[in-house]
């Protein structure tokens, strides 16, 4: 059991949340969610003790032993994958590293050798002697061959690196498992892995992500981080959405029955108070109205921001023909695609899908202009006019200027300062948050400044390469609703995969070698095809 009482964190004047006390419990696996800065990955790190509460106790249960999944994917790059993964039992690998050092001490006295001695009884205890053979074998079942085991990190391809972290995490065998976002930077393969890793691990978890369809997979309870508290709903996350609207409506009609009671006792005894014959009943009615209660509905930190995108002009038939394309990388010999033939008309949605490393994003980067093949040709129809969300928008803010100017610069009109303050107040940016500089922005409010660029642009083909990076399950529930309505053509890129079966009529799949599978119709329906579930 891990649990909380009476927790607090306050950062300056206003509390993150406060008197938060909840249980995990049971082997359950819970999804920890909330609007992004409600307090999550603070909340994760109090929990494994990465950061101290400003009130309030976090409890382990004596004898349980807590794993963590590291978020730096890149703070081993020199060091031995192996030792990376034990160092995932913190203590035998102190004592390791202890007792090795006296060894390596020319000038170690007999005291030492005798310390020595005792951490090679304390290494023995926690199997220190088996450790590797253990942690190898754990890779092999995570998909990382014999060939990567004694290599550096830094060898290690971007799409195993958390692999391999997750492996440390495991590695002590852990009663209680914390695991902030284990979906990013995963292609959609990865992620079906690391479902069925988790469901078969018997532990108590804690899961922050923002990944509907995974949390719908892997999490036997939600977790929900809004006004300041942390409530627990049984089930999965389509469960909770369920649950927490009937809560909500359940109370709202509750103060509603109590407010008109409310009216008509305080009528009564406004009437006739004066009333010697009626003295004693208005005395009962305010008795009465004292014990009635309207439970307070506090503020949720969740808005839905309103996402839509219009065109300028329709396209009709034909979008874009890519004939023969292949495109290397300058300084490699290696194509990373080859002979990419493709048509794809008007109004299609295509998500483009495959492994990390593949060239998805060198594929929508082709497309968008931003690269050139190396041989063959990209044609665009005459009226197409392309709006393009990078994965990195990092340097479309590379001018220090505030939100307000930076949206101005897109409405194509002089003098539109309403458009541009109806815009960013869609995407929730009011007041003085429009005066701020754009170089402040977090991820995913960079993210809403593009998607206004693009409502106001007004493109008929949207290139966008994983576009719910960054963002609250609000924000990626009112893009999804934004795009099925956009009448033009979509080719995107995303391992979100509630966010690709709602949207693609089509799929493309890279895969190795070059290869590609070209499918008509939903991720659903090509799951179908591939003999998987979904």
């Amino acid at each position: 059991m891990l649990a909380t009482s009476n927790l607090a964190i306050q950062f300056g004047a206003k509390p993150l949340f406060e008197q938060v006390t909840v249980k995990f419990v049971d082997g359950n696996r819970y999804g920890l969610i909330g609007a992004n800065g409600c307090g999550k990955s603070t909340l994760m790190k109090v929990l494994g003790s990465d950061l101290e509460a400003s009130a309030g106790d976090v409890m382990l249960q004596a004898g349980m032993r807590l794993g963590k999944l590291s978020q730096n994917q890149f703070g081993y790059e020199e060091q031995r994958v192996l030792d990376v993964v034990m160092q995932g039992h913190t203590e035998m690998w102190q004592a390791m590293q202890q007792r090795d050092q006296i060894y390596a001490n020319a000038d170690a006295t007999d005291d030492d050798y005798m310390k020595a001695a005792e951490l090679e009884a304390k290494f023995a205890e926690y199997g220190g002697y088996n450790a590797e053979a253990r942690a190898g074998s754990l890779l092999i079942d995570a998909g990382i061959g014999e060939a990567l085991h004694n290599v550096p990190m830094r060898e290690v391809p971007p799409g195993l690196k958390l692999r391999v972290l997750l492996v440390q995490a495991l590695f002590s065998k852990p009663d209680v498992l914390l695991l902030d976002e284990p979906t990013n930077n995963l292609d959609i393969h990865s992620i079906r892995w690391l479902e069925d890793v988790l469901n078969d691990y018997d532990a108590t978890m804690v899961i922050i992500s923002h990944d509907r369809h995974f949390l719908n997979q892997v999490c036997t309870h939600i977790a929900d981080l809004d006004y300041q508290q942390v409530k627990i709903y049984p089930g999965n996350y389509d469960d909770f959405m369920l649950a927490s609207v009937q809560a909500r409506q359940r109370v709202e009609s509750a103060n509603a029955k109590a407010k008109d009671k409310i009216s008509d006792l305080q009528e009564f005894v406004r009437r006739f108070s004066a009333n010697a014959s009626k003295a004693r009943q208005a005395t009962s009615r305010r008795r009465q109205l004292e014990k009635i209660k309207i439970e307070e509905i506090k503020p949720s930190s969740r808005q839905n921001p309103y996402i839509r995108f219009e065109q300028a002009k329709k396209l009709y038939r034909s979008a874009v023909s890519v004939d023969k394309v292949t495109f290397t990388y300058p300084g490699t010999e290696t194509p990373i695609l080859r002979n990419v033939n493709l048509k794809i008309e008007a109004a299609e949605r295509i998500a483009i899908i495959g492994p990390n490393g593949i060239g998805k994003t060198t594929l929508i980067r082709l497309l968008a202009g931003d690269l050139q093949p190396t041989e063959g040709t990209i044609t665009w129809v005459e009226n197409a006019e392309l709006g393009y969300m990078p994965q990195d928008p990092q340097a479309e803010f590379a001018e220090k200027t505030d939100l307000f100017s930076w949206m101005s610069t897109y409405t194509g009109k002089a003098d539109d300062d309403q458009i541009v303050r109806a815009t960013l107040g869609r995407l929730l940016f009011s007041g003085d948050e429009t005066k701020k500089s754009v170089k402040v922005l977090s991820g995913g409010e960079k993210g809403r400044m593009i998607y206004g660029k693009l409502m106001l642009t007004r493109p008929n083909v949207m290139l966008m390469d994983e576009p719910t990076n960054h963002m609250d399950m609000e924000t990626i529930e009112s893009l999804q609703i934004g795009l099925e309505k956009f009448p033009g053509t979509l080719i995107f890129v995303s391992h979100d995969r509630e966010f690709v079966g709602g949207l693609a009529t089509r799929i493309i799949e890279l895969r190795a070698n070059g290869e590609i599978k070209d499918f008509n119709g939903s991720y659903d329906e090509y799951l179908s095809s591939q003999g998987i579930s979904t």
